[in-house]
């Protein structure tokens, strides 16, 4: 890159090209012609999953519309009323299905972005999800259409005559192709910043310590040259990101006990799982920042995981406490951790809000669909489902209301709502009878 960029000459789709490395930029005020208005971002979109359901009797807000108090579970995003949305009395009514929980657990992942029917038998058969149909209209001009991610490994038996891809992604690009998620976030930033032309470059960078930013030193230096103040803040704050979680997951890697490494954790994959969490949240943030992508999914966990947290508090298993055997305590406990998990959505919405975007934040120019697919982990049922928006979707989406909807409403409704939000025009989108107003 020479080092006589101008305003004008500078593209959106800019890179910092190195050993390895190939590094998308934020929005600079440069990349804007001199004189022209600044054009509105495209909007990101990300959908979240949380396994189990929730105690709902701790989750619903009491109030609807606007100025609702948030309850117990939803307080850690009361800084962030004017972006939330909770929706109501959703229900997935492809979910249920013949055999036992195990069935309900895979066809509750399975149905929560594509509003369809899992298929029995070996060969898994669903239907698109809404974030592939959202890569139609968003996705056809970045690096890569969608990141798709998850915490834990895939599973590989799955019970019920139910094929494991409906348990191990949230994506579906069709009725026969089911997107993988990767879990290990050195994989994940590997993908988003390095070039993949030769992976010995990338060890060798590795073993000396070097940061994927050092070969890159030259050209920043160089770009800075040519930009105004404002701008070279906002690229050393985005590079000061990048260089923090690349230590970050350096520092997961690491040996421990001198020289034995653990042997069952790849490269990257922290031991915290707070930490894989919030590594992965990171790295949406900058996939989004940059436009790498602007379509992601995150099965945060999946369903019959017995992932432990230890810093909620609760010392339990995931899955076993969701079986709460409607025993108060229990119940009250499952909603300590229902908090803790949207206290780390909290975070990562936190962290768009500080990201500036064109004329806003990220997060005003994103909308984040959380929730599960299971209304409760001890009934094993679809309806009423824990679901919320965050997020002004670039303009399109309001915030601050409890949209309460009428009992058994179609999840499929609001998907089709989000898609039209997101400027996808559909007729209708899975099993939906109409849309939402949203």
């Amino acid at each position: 890159m020479a080092a006589f960029i101008t305003r004008r000459a500078l593209s959106r789709r800019t890179l910092l090209r190195g050993a390895g490395v190939a590094i998308a930029l934020p929005l600079l005020e440069s990349m804007v012609p001199a004189m022209s208005a600044t054009p509105r971002p495209r909007p990101r979109f990300g959908a979240i999953y949380v396994p189990h359901g929730a105690t709902l009797s701790r989750w619903t807000p009491k109030e609807d519309g606007r100025d609702f108090t948030f309850s117990e579970i939803l307080q850690p995003l009361a800084p962030f009323r004017a972006h939330i949305n909770v929706v109501s009395n959703l229900g997935h009514p492809l979910a249920y299905g013949p055999g036992g929980a195990t069935g309900n657990h895979n066809r509750s992942t399975a149905s929560f972005l594509s509003g369809a029917k899992a298929a029995s038998g070996a060969q898994p058969r669903l239907g698109i999800t809404v974030d592939q149909v959202a890569v139609k209209t968003l996705g056809q001009d970045t690096p890569l259409p969608s990141l798709e991610l998850m915490t834990e490994d895939s599973s590989l038996s799955c019970g019920e005559g139910l094929s494991c891809a409906y348990r191990n992604t949230l994506a579906w690009q069709g009725e026969l192709s089911p997107l993988p998620m990767q879990n290990n976030p050195q994989a994940v930033f590997e993908q988003l910043f390095g070039d993949g032309a030769d992976d010995s470059q990338r060890a060798a960078r590795r073993a000396q310590a070097l940061s994927l930013l050092d070969s890159v030193s030259e050209q920043v230096r160089g770009i800075n040259r040519a930009l105004p103040a404002a701008d070279r803040q906002r690229l050393d704050r985005f590079l000061t990101d990048v260089r923090e979680i690349e230590r970050r997951i350096t520092q997961a890697g690491e040996r421990v006990d001198g020289d034995v490494e653990l042997p069952t954790r790849p490269n990257g994959i922290p031991d915290d799982i707070e930490q894989h969490i919030k590594l992965m949240y990171d790295l949406m943030a900058l996939a989004w920042q940059t436009e790498i992508t602007r379509i992601s999914t995150f099965l945060m966990a999946k369903e019959l995981s017995n992932a432990v947290y230890p810093k909620s508090g609760i010392r339990d298993s995931f899955h076993i406490l969701s079986h709460h055997s409607n025993n108060d305590d229990n119940k009250a406990r499952f909603a300590v951790l229902n908090r803790y998990h949207i206290g780390l959505l909290a975070y990562f919405l936190d962290r768009l809000s500080k990201l500036p975007d064109g004329d806003g934040s990220l997060l005003d120019h994103s909308l984040v669909l959380y929730g599960s697919g299971m209304s409760d982990g001890n009934s094993h049922n679809h309806d009423p489902l824990p679901i919320l928006l965050a997020g002004h979707a670039a303009g399109a989406l309001q915030g601050n209301r409890h949209l309460r909807q009428a009992q058994l409403t179609p999840m499929s409704n609001l998907l089709l709502s989000v898609l039209d939000r997101l400027g996808c025009r559909e007729e209708r989108f899975g099993d939906s009878t109409g849309s939402l107003p949203i």
